[in-house]
This record gives structure tokens, sequence and C-alpha cells, in this order.
């Protein structure tokens, strides 16, 4: 009878086991964690200054291996309207602004409001966003608004299969991202600096300005006591010789 065979495992064995190991745990893990990443997503080029216009970037990755996205859709914000929206030319991209009566016109910087852009299109008239790439689309908006520190947007993108996937689930703070997030752009407060540091450099001007006054003043009545002390001095040196004269023509 036969004794069975002992499987004797050398290093370079047990390297290769834990090499395909980790090489599909790695693998796992990016399956997992693909759709927290490759979402549509916007982003400014700088800052998003409230009250002020930017351009942003709305960045479009695609997720399908046999499929191109052949349109994306962004909704704006209703509650928070924005009367001026251009989009900037894209290679390969027709796109379609659309402006519409608002319900409740609203003011804005002192002007009132009845209608803004409520959702731009882009339509590829090429081959779209293929499989491995992203697009880039920009805007410039504005006036941003004030009262408020986040614009949602909405977005719907959808592919040469005609599927469509919908980016319009909101971030709720201190909870884990949603399966499809809407675009967020956050928004800057203006900065009050230039006229903080004009102000302070003008106090210190006048703080500078005070000092010197000081300064000359306290020099001159310095100078003017130290003359009076020398004419005082000479007074009394030419009162002493004086005396000795007289004295001396007494005798």
């Amino acid at each position: 009878m036969k004794s069975p065979a002992l499987k004797i495992l050398t290093p370079s064995s047990k390297l290769s086991r834990l090499a395909a190991v980790g090489a599909t745990a790695a693998a796992a893990v990016l399956v997992l964690s693909g759709p927290a990443f490759a979402h549509v997503s916007v982003q400014p080029e700088g800052e998003a200054t409230k009250g002020g216009y930017t351009v942003v970037d709305f960045k479009v990755p695609n997720e399908r291996d046999n499929a191109s996205t052949k349109k994306l859709e962004v909704s704006f914000p209703a509650d928070h309207p924005l009367p001026s929206v251009m989009p900037q030319p894209v290679d390969g991209w027709k796109a379609e602004v659309t402006k519409s009566k608002l319900d409740k016109p609203v003011s804005l910087h002192g002007q009132r409001i009845d209608e803004a852009v409520t959702k731009v299109t882009w339509t590829s008239t090429g081959k779209g966003i293929e499989p491995g790439y992203f697009q880039k689309f920009p805007l410039s908006i504005g006036p941003l608004p004030e009262n408020t520190d986040q614009l949602v947007f909405k977005a719907l993108q959808t592919y040469s299969d005609d599927q469509v996937v919908r980016w319009i689930e909101p971030q709720q703070k201190g909870r884990p991202e949603p399966a499809n997030p809407a675009p967020a752009l956050e928004l800057t407060a203006a900065s009050g600096q230039h006229g903080a540091t004009a102000e302070a450099a003008s106090t210190s001007g006048d703080q500078g300005t005070k000092a010197t006054s000081g300064s000359n003043s306290d020099t001159t009545a310095r100078v003017l006591g130290l003359v009076g002390i020398v004419i005082g001095a000479a007074g009394v040196a030419y009162g002493v010789l004086a005396g000795r004269r007289r004295t001396s023509d007494t005798v």
C-alpha cells in the first residue's frame, strides 16, 4: 500500500499563492469602490465666490465597458436661479441652454428675476465618451447666490444603449455617499480682507502721522528747553562777571 504523497510548499510557491490572493483582493476592492468615485461631479476653475461669476466643469466619466456616453442633461436648482449661464464649445458636442419662467420671481442683487436657466443639455455629434475615458463640460455661471453655501445640480447621463443613469441623490451630512450622488458646488464667502487691509493701512498711517507729529513736537520742546537753559546760564555768568567787575572797581 502506497503512502499518500506529501506536498511540499516551497517559498516560491507560497509567494505565488500570496500574490494571487493579494491580486484577487485588490480587484475586489476596485470593483466595490468603482461606483464611489466614477460619478458625474462639478468643480470650479478657481473659486466659486458668493455674489460673483465663475467657470465650472462638469466632469463625466464613462462607467460602461460596451457603450459610450451620448448625452448629458444638467438641471439647475430652482430655489437659487442663475440668470447667466454660458457653455464653452466642446469638440464633438452640441450644447443647448434652456430658460424657463420662475414660479416665483426672486430679487438678486437688487434686480427682479423672473426667468433663469433651468437646464443645459449636451448631445454628442460624434463618438461620445468612449469606455475608459471622461469628458469635461465647462460653463460660465453667475451671479452666484449669497444666501447659500452650496448649489446642488441634477444630472442625467445617457449611454449609446439608451440606458440612463440618474445622478440626482443629494449628499446628507454625516451619512455615507449615496449610490448616485448629485453634483454639488461648494460656494465660498466673499473676502473682505482688501477693505480691512486698506482700513488697517489708513489707521496705521494716521497713527504714524500722529506719532511723527508728536515726535516733532517733543523734539521742538527739547530744543527750546536747551536754548532756554543755555540763555539762562549765559545770563547768570554775565551777572556774576558784572558783579566781580563792580567789586574790583570799588576796591
